[in-house]
């Protein structure tokens, strides 16, 4: 029975994870997290378009 229990859990939390993900990117959010700025893959990322 703990098995499901912490299967539903992880599950819960991947879930959401996607779920913020999936936002993030609609609202225009690096997804890797860091500063455009900064990042030597910043070209590939956002096509030329540093921040």
């Amino acid at each position: 029975m703990a098995t499901v229990i912490i299967a539903l859990i992880v599950a819960a939390v991947l879930i959401l994870a996607f779920l913020q993900l999936r936002k993030d990117k609609k609202a225009g959010k690096p997804l890797c997290g860091g500063k455009c700025s900064n990042c030597p893959n910043g070209d590939i990322c956002h096509g030329g378009d540093k921040k």
